[in-house]
């Protein structure tokens, strides 16, 4: 069995609010409905004995399997980790830039004869071979 994870702004969140949950990261942005996923955060949290019944609670009916580890602190105090997807900040969304007008095509005045005349040919002649280049590749000389 593996582990499926809330989805939540924060760990208490996550606990209350929870819809759904996922065990990938593919998962959890299918679910979050256009909302990115920040990460797969864990969070401590230290409840007071009066709310520990409740949270407890809270992770029975919550979707997510095994997302909950129970330690105690060095008092005895119980202390809850809670592992979920965190949802990242809604980003606010750019206001649209209008688009530029289209610039006005300009008289094109070159005909095919500019191009048929050679001008844009280029040569076919070799670079001069520098003379202290070392040939690696050439024939063997006499000597």
């Amino acid at each position: 069995m593996s582990h499926a994870y809330p989805l939540g702004k924060t760990a208490r969140d996550a606990l209350k609010t929870a819809k759904a949950a996922a065990r990938t990261r593919y998962e959890a942005e299918d679910l979050a409905d256009g909302v990115a996923i920040a990460a797969l955060e864990t969070e401590w949290i230290t409840p007071t004995a009066k709310d520990l019944p409740k949270l407890l609670e809270q992770v029975e009916i919550n979707p997510g399997q095994g997302f909950v580890q129970h330690y105690e602190d060095g008092s005895g105090n119980p202390v809850l980790a809670v592992t979920y997807w965190k949802l990242a900040k809604a980003a606010k969304k750019p206001k649209p830039k209008p688009k530029p007008a289209p610039e006005a095509e300009s008289d094109d005045h070159t005909d095919d004869l500019y191009f048929k005349s050679g001008r844009t040919k280029k040569s076919r002649r070799k670079p001069a071979v520098d003379p202290n280049q070392m040939d690696l590749f050439g024939a063997p000389k006499d000597e």
